[in-house]
């Protein structure tokens, strides 16, 4: 079985591990070591209640019960842009005419922005290779990289005062398998003199000023770049885009925002309106312990315990029993689950079927 909980200061090594896979444009984790202690040491300190609102991250580990491996992290951040600027590019249009010539043009530009300044951001996801589609680990395939993803979603819904009205993701954009990023090329070498790696790691381990300090601040008319850098505006990499599905998914949408390095798209949504938030509910949990209660077909669903320093979340196949939306409404899970989830019969958790066709199909809203 696969859990979701805090960091603590023991997965360092284990997210060092993590964070020497990632490649070349995970920003927030890069493979530096006293850097995730520190994002470590902040995140317990968040938990803990001692930090304040620009500095909050929380952070989770996925750890296999069965071996107590690590088997990917993710995060969220508070709110951004409070302590340090935050910087996309937003895309728009520059327009020229000339009545007397007949002209009429339309420019395609990026211009700097600090639009998501105060939002919450989704950030830091990765799951190790061995635990992605049919081979390695426990062969869960996609379901592990939803319960990594949309575990943050119960969290954000369970203690909803934490966190900002509007939820970002910035989505890894385009680079090869030597870390060449197009967009980087076309633009930010000409700024700051030096490889796409080099900005990215230096941002990942925190020294952002130099962003500010050189960054260009006038609009960049993008026709301007090669057809390469071009093509790659609003794209995402290949190892994010399921990412990007399951995001989209969850209402989640693009909205001409783009990172100033590999100009990744930035996805956004009302925090009230994620489809898990929305539709996630609390329920009285009870072990389904008769061979009836096995017997009864069952959905995925994404379930998390209430506690805040102690958040457990993982899969199981459940079945909500009693009148919908009843106040008493409970939900049958598996006896493990509720050990994993550190719950017993009686004990509140807030639950959500998996896949949005199949919380449709049991009446609850999008």
């Amino acid at each position: 079985m696969l859990i979701i909980r805090p960091i603590a200061r023991q997965d360092l090594a284990a997210l060092l591990s993590l964070a020497a896979k990632t490649g070349v444009g995970m920003t927030t984790l890069a493979a530096d070591e006293a850097q995730l202690r520190k994002r470590i040491d902040n995140s317990v300190a968040t938990f803990a209640g001692t930090t304040e609102k620009a500095d909050a991250v929380f952070m989770f580990v996925l750890e296999d019960s069965a071996t107590g491996a690590i088997a990917g992290t993710c995060a969220i951040a508070a709110a951004v842009g409070l302590r340090q600027a935050f910087y996309s590019y937003r895309v728009g249009l520059t327009v020229n005419a000339s009545e007397e010539l007949g002209i009429y043009t339309k420019t395609p530009t990026l211009f700097l922005s600090n639009d998501y300044t105060g939002n919450s951001e989704l950030c830091s996801l990765f799951l190790d290779p061995g635990y992605r589609g049919n081979s390695g680990g426990n062969g869960g395939g996609n379901r592990n990289g939803s319960l990594l993803s949309k575990c943050r979603l119960l969290f954000i819904a369970q203690f909803r005062d934490k966190f900002a009205k509007k939820v970002i993701a910035e989505l890894r954009g385009i680079s090869d398998e030597n870390g060449r990023s197009p967009f980087w090329d076309g633009v930010g070498r000409h700024f700051f003199s030096m490889e796409f790696s080099r900005a990215d790691y230096l941002t990942g381990i925190g020294k952002k000023s130099f962003v500010a300090e050189l960054m260009p601040k006038h609009p960049l008319y993008s026709s301007l770049l090669s057809p390469e850098a071009q093509e790659a505006i609003g794209k995402t990499h290949e190892l994010t885009r399921g990412a990007q599905a399951m995001l989209e998914d969850e209402g989640f949408h693009y909205d001409d925002h783009v990172d100033i390095f590999d100009a990744g798209p930035a996805v956004e949504c009302e925090t009230s309106a994620i489809g898990a938030v929305a539709a996630s509910r609390l329920y009285q949990a009870v072990a389904a312990i008769s061979r009836a209660d096995d017997d009864i077909p069952r959905k995925t669903w994404l379930v998390s315990n209430t506690h805040f320093g102690e958040f457990r979340a993982t899969l199981a196949r459940a079945e909500p029993a009693g009148p919908a939306a009843a106040a008493n409404e409970t939900l049958r899970l598996p006896a493990d689950v509720m050990v994993a989830l550190g719950v017993k019969d009686g004990d509140t958790v807030r639950a959500v079927p998996l896949s949005p066709r199949d919380r449709a199909q049991n009446g609850q809203r999008q």
